[in-house]
């Protein structure tokens, strides 16, 4: 529509870690080295292995989702009760000189007893306060997961009723977690057809979009993230913020001064101006938003920030 010089896409960056095995949180297998690279993440998606193949070798010699997300869990919680136990011990000295940290050593004990019962970080409720005072801790177990069940093609038909995609889902459940059935070797077949084959495969299969698809969607979600648009011919480009930022700290994204200077935004939705066909339509139907520095950004907001500068 805009006959852009340049279109730049939100990003969501997905690193491949190798899988874990037992006994990584004692150096087995890529051991230490594994878990400091997931420490530095701020989301896990973990595929789990949902489908039968005798050609394809389990590393524990059968098909059992539940073990496999139990072993991963296992050695994050090791991990992380090595983390908790150093940093009590720092606490209660801190304790003796300072009582200010009586609340750091209550959030942390929660924690702890939740690790020693093999339950993740994460499923404990922590108040704000309580969070501020660990959140420099980066608990491998209190970063958000998304499970992705990967299954074989003759399982795609009843993917939500199948066995091993239930075991999955039980385990989630419990953690409010969502998962995201999809058959990796089909993903790999898409990714090398070009936009007409991949739409015509997909509707041979009775899917409405890639499974690649949703795990992004998914995994932004997860991550509180939600994009806005900015549009003209030099660059049509995606923001990416967090949901419930406000038209001024958007505007900030795109540069500082936007932000001093900003005096309101003008806003259309991505659905009302591709119904319309063009921005000057928008603006002749009164579709085009005036809004100040109290507005909510919008998932596909497309915005002109105008500021004094």
């Amino acid at each position: 529509m805009y006959k852009a010089e340049k279109t730049t896409p939100a990003v969501v960056e997905f690193v491949d870690i190798a899988g874990l095995v037992k006994g990584a949180s004692k150096g087995e297998g890529l051991g230490n080295k594994f878990l400091s690279h997931i420490r530095e993440v701020d989301a896990i998606c973990e595929v789990v292995r949902c489908f039968e193949d005798p050609n394809v070798v389990h590393v524990d010699g059968s098909i059992d989702p539940s073990r496999d997300i139990d072993t991963i869990n296992l050695e994050l919680v090791l991990a992380d009760m090595e983390t908790m136990e150093k940093r009590i011990d720092r606490t209660k000295k801190m304790l003796k000189a300072d009582k200010k940290y009586a609340l750091e050593l209550e959030a942390l004990e929660k924690i702890q007893e939740a690790l020693a019962n093999g339950k993740p970080a994460r499923s404990v409720k922590l108040s704000d306060e309580e969070k501020e005072t660990i959140k420099d801790l980066m608990l491998l177990t209190a970063k958000p997961i998304l499970y992705v069940a990967n299954i074989s093609e003759s399982q795609i038909e009843n993917a939500q009723n199948d066995e091993n995609v239930k075991k999955v889902k039980e385990i989630a459940k419990e953690e409010n977690a969502e998962v995201i059935p999809l058959c990796v070797k089909i993903e790999e077949e898409l990714t090398i057809l070009d936009e007409q084959d991949k739409k015509e495969m997909l509707n041979e299969l009775g899917l409405d979009e890639s499974g690649l698809d949703k795990v992004i969607k998914a995994s932004y979600k997860l991550l509180g993230l939600m994009s806005f648009l900015t549009a003209g011919e030099p660059e049509v480009r995606a923001w990416t913020i967090k949901i419930g930022t406000k038209a001024p700290e958007a505007a900030g994204k795109i540069h500082t001064d936007i932000q001093r200077g900003f005096i309101r935004a003008e806003v259309v939705s991505y659905d009302e101006l591709v119904k319309e066909g063009s921005m000057t339509a928008v603006k002749e139907k009164g579709m085009l938003r005036l809004e100040g520095k109290d507005y909510i950004m919008q998932e596909g907001d497309i915005v002109l920030f105008r500021f004094n500068v």
